[in-house]
């Protein structure tokens, strides 16, 4: 337990408050941190003797020594360094793209085929769910490739950025993906700990833990249900009317995470090909798949192995940098730019990325914070006291989500839960299926606390490749977010009651979802005066005509 207690909730709560209400991430993060380091520095118990707790925080530089060694320290760690790395380097992938032709063929091809906002969504869900392999690659690649696509149909940034995080963290984990692998890590670990002379392999728990994964199976299936039924609710359907209505498809105080037209300027070349857009992508996807099932060999290594033992942080580094080098190539191939001109654009794209990277080493420094305050040990202890085993796997979600909610990373949260959970649902019912459920629900409840997080990257990374907002993008997202997480913990309540089959239960649950958007964009609709598909809203709230002419032109600011 935290000797911080309650207040080493301070910090990231704060921090997620600050986000939501100003919308500015970056000084809501470092207020985040800087409030972690005066609690830090002056100890738990300021009341004690505030004078000499005040003394303490003046002597640490008022908070901030402690600010900034957690901020170093979340810049030096190995997996953030790669990932920083790699998300540099995705910058100046997706700049070589650009600058290549490459976004306006996809764009022109897609238009001739997606005519409509319905069948944009669809196509980028489906990119997500086949994409399962790491999230990370998985928002760069989708985003990327329907962004243009997107705004040219008037979706808004908001809702292609649901679509794209709340499709990429839930397939990553129901297949083989790096999540997966390092799960696979922790519920080894966590097995060896009980001592058990037989147990299933961590592959077998994993296998039957994904019907238990509910918060991810119906998170993807509410993105197909919204999309399909073109039916929004809560900010994200203001977003829509907004877009259909002016084309604007960010609010226009919005601070989109990039912008590569505004950054990078017209593209080089007259004639946009395709092979300009698939070739990287293909480079980056083959490249990463193959380097970490590399870097996850040993003599005698089966297929499994690699794949668990792989460092997908590296294999990313090496896909974009792949990615880049595919950029010279075709750059030089159909003499597009030169050696210099392609080193001028690898450079532009690192800038591109900047405010990414910013938001992503605080949000990691808030998690440098939670560490040091044990946030995650003060949560997960305060629940220990409070399971029954009906309870478990719906406790544990919510456990996770709030973790997850508070620190902003999902892997924090496994790492946090995993060795607490399994043990405890092994003595609470010394059931393989049981230890299973909660591996599953660990799972679902660390995406659920990503995808209402402010402080998330893979939130982060989502806006960046869509160009949202990216306090927008939690905001809409939110009500989605919010909706399936209640009906996973209801669905998971009654399998902890009466064991109902998840085979049943999830079938239920799609079906009660597609009733909830229904009824909710109906009553929200009703309540602020507009219709609950945007597209098929022809007059605005004072009667003036809104609906635009198939000819009408559209840029991301709806100038």
């Amino acid at each position: 337990m935290s000797e911080f207690g309650i207040l080493s909730l301070i910090p990231p709560l704060l921090a997620i408050v600050l986000a939501i209400i100003t919308r500015k991430a970056v000084l809501s993060l470092f207020l985040g941190i800087w409030s972690g380091g005066i609690l830090y520095a002056g100890g738990p118990n300021p009341l004690a003797d505030p004078a000499g707790w005040v003394g303490d925080v003046v002597s640490a530089g008022f908070g901030f020594f402690p600010t900034f060694d957690w901020i170093v320290a979340a810049i030096a760690d190995d997996f953030h360094a790669m990932i920083l790395v790699f998300t540099l380097f995705l910058g100046s992938g997706v700049a070589m793209i650009w600058n290549l032709g490459g976004s306006y063929a996809v764009r022109d091809w897609a238009l001739e085929r997606l005519d409509t906002q319905q069948k944009a969504g669809l196509a980028a869900w489906v990119l997500g769910l086949v994409m399962f392999f790491d999230d990370y690659a998985n928002t760069a690649i989708v985003g990327s490739a329907m962004k243009d696509v997107s705004d040219q149909l008037r979706v808004s940034r908001e809702k292609l950025s649901y679509i794209v995080d709340s499709t990429a963290a839930p397939v990553a984990t129901l297949a083989i993906s790096s999540w997966v692998a390092f799960q696979l890590g922790l519920i080894a670990d966590a097995y060896d700990d009980l001592g058990l002379a037989e147990h299933p392999s961590a592959f077998e728990v994993f296998l039957s833990s994904i019907p238990y994964n509910m918060y991810a199976i119906l998170a993807i299936a509410m993105v197909a249900i919204v999309v399909g039924t073109r039916r929004d609710y809560g900010e994200m359907l203001d977003a829509e009317h907004r877009s259909w209505s002016t084309g604007k498809v960010y609010r226009e105080d919005a601070r989109p995470m990039q912008d590569v037209e505004a950054e990078l300027g017209e593209p080089h070349g007259e004639n946009p090909r395709l092979v300009n857009f698939f070739a990287p992508v293909i480079v980056l996807v083959v490249v990463t798949l193959g380097t970490a099932l590399w870097t996850g060999y040993e003599p005698g290594a089966e297929l499994m192995d690699m794949i668990i033992d792989a460092d997908y942080a590296a294999a990313l580094i090496y896909g974009s940098f792949a990615m880049i080098v595919s950029g010279f190539v075709l750059g030089k191939v159909y003499d597009i730019f030169g050696f210099r001109e392609a080193t001028d654009t690898t450079i532009d794209g690192f800038g591109i990325m900047l405010t990414a990277v910013s938001i992503l080493v605080l949000a990691w420094g808030i998690g440098e914070v939670v560490s040091a305050l044990e946030t995650g040990e003060y949560v997960a202890g305060f629940a220990d006291a409070y399971l029954v085993a009906g309870i478990l796997p719906a406790l544990v979600l919510i456990l996770a989500a709030f973790i997850a909610f508070s620190t902003g990373t999902s892997w924090g949260t496994m790492a946090i839960l995993t060795p607490i959970a399994i043990p405890v649902a092994w003595s609470l019912t010394g059931d393989h299926t049981m230890v299973a459920a909660v591996v599953g629900t660990i799972f679902s409840g660390s995406i659920f606390g990503d995808h209402t997080s402010p402080i998330s990257d893979t939130s982060v990374l989502s806006s960046t490749f869509t160009g949202a907002d990216l306090i927008d993008h939690v905001r809409t997202q939110l009500y989605y977010a919010v909706t399936v997480g209640i009906v996973a913990i209801v669905l998971l309540l009654v399998w902890g009651f009466t064991g109902i089959t998840p085979f049943v239960l999830l079938p239920v649950g799609v079906l009660v979802l597609v009733g909830l958007v229904y009824g909710l964009s109906e009553l929200d609709a009703r309540r602020k005066g507009v219709d609950p598909v945007a597209v098929d809203a022809d007059f605005d709230e004072v009667g003036d005509p809104v609906k635009p002419a198939a000819d009408a032109d559209v840029t991301s600011d709806g100038e």
